[in-house]
């Protein structure tokens, strides 16, 4: 009976270990299993991808800054020579001079496409792409931090350009509108990104991007008014060239500097054409998104 009353009376385990949990501090609650620890926007994720993609062409800035400026300034030179003797004029000003424009945001477009359509398409032949699909980046973090390196390599080519066509004797690249400078160049230059980012989505190999650039991007680039005006056009390509999306971002690009174009001599007639290139650049981007979202030809 003394013994039960001895038992009765010992506190139990749990009873001498209650204080301690009580006064012990309290344990951090995680959140449920699948669901998000970062919410809103990855900054310093998608932060650390821009750098990434920036890094990239940099490191290698002779071929994909410098080589590109050098490229388009060759086509100042030869069609000068051939097209711009005796004093020619196009929209009142010297042929070099009305095609600087289009020769800047020719490099710009074609650039930026080369850039977006380049980082996951080699990521799935060298078989590193797990490493941009694995961070906590949503679909639109990642679009972003791509498309957005593509428009920085293009106003780098765009700013290379510029800078030599500025010293270039005989032209001028007077700004004359510069919201039509700086909206039709990101404008143009992020639907290529865009472009050239669903391009290393469907590619499987690096021939089917370069054909979407020899057979797509050039043609629409070369014959969308960068060396001539379309009233010179018989009325069938006239109406071909008005449904070429790149004739609207050069000719914008071009009332920027000039204050004439294609489109019209007014502020309130390039109006419309910058609006349908945002809604342009909105549908393709919407499209982009669906596919990166999806994994189209990323996950399988």
């Amino acid at each position: 009976m003394a013994d039960q009353a001895q038992a009765a009376a010992a506190p139990t385990n749990e009873t001498a270990i209650m204080p301690a949990e009580h006064n012990a501090p309290a344990r951090r609650a995680f959140p449920a299993k699948g669901a998000p620890l970062i919410t809103g926007i990855n900054r310093i994720g998608l932060w650390s991808l821009y750098r990434k993609e920036v890094r990239r062409f940099m490191k290698v800035q002779t071929q994909t800054v410098w080589a590109p400026a050098v490229t388009t300034l060759l086509f100042l030179v030869i069609f000068s020579v051939a097209m711009g003797r005796s004093g020619r004029e196009v929209l009142g000003v010297p042929f070099a001079t009305f095609a600087a424009p289009g020769l800047i945001m020719m490099g710009m477009m074609q650039n930026a496409f080369a850039n977006s359509s380049f980082t996951l398409l080699t990521g799935k032949l060298q078989g590193t792409i797990i490493d941009v699909l694995m961070p906590p980046l949503s679909s639109a973090e990642l679009m972003m931090g791509i498309v957005a390196a593509a428009v920085t390599r293009a106003v780098m080519v765009g700013g290379a350009v510029a800078l030599a066509m500025l010293l270039w004797p005989g032209v001028s690249v007077a700004v004359a509108h510069p919201w039509a400078v700086v909206w039709f160049g990101l404008m143009g230059s992020m639907l290529l990104a865009l472009m050239g980012l669903i391009t290393s989505m469907w590619a499987e190999k690096f021939d089917h991007a370069a054909a979407v650039t020899n057979f797509v991007v050039a043609p629409l680039s070369l014959l969308s008014g960068t060396f001539y005006v379309i009233d010179h056009l018989s009325p069938l390509f006239q109406t071909i060239s008005r449904s070429n999306p790149f004739f609207y971002m050069i000719s914008g690009f071009r009332f920027g500097f000039l204050g004439e174009s294609d489109i019209g001599n007014s502020n309130h007639a390039v109006i419309g054409a910058a609006i349908g290139v945002g809604v342009l650049n909105l549908v393709i981007g919407l499209i982009a998104y669906r596919l990166v979202k999806t994994g189209w030809k990323l996950k399988s």
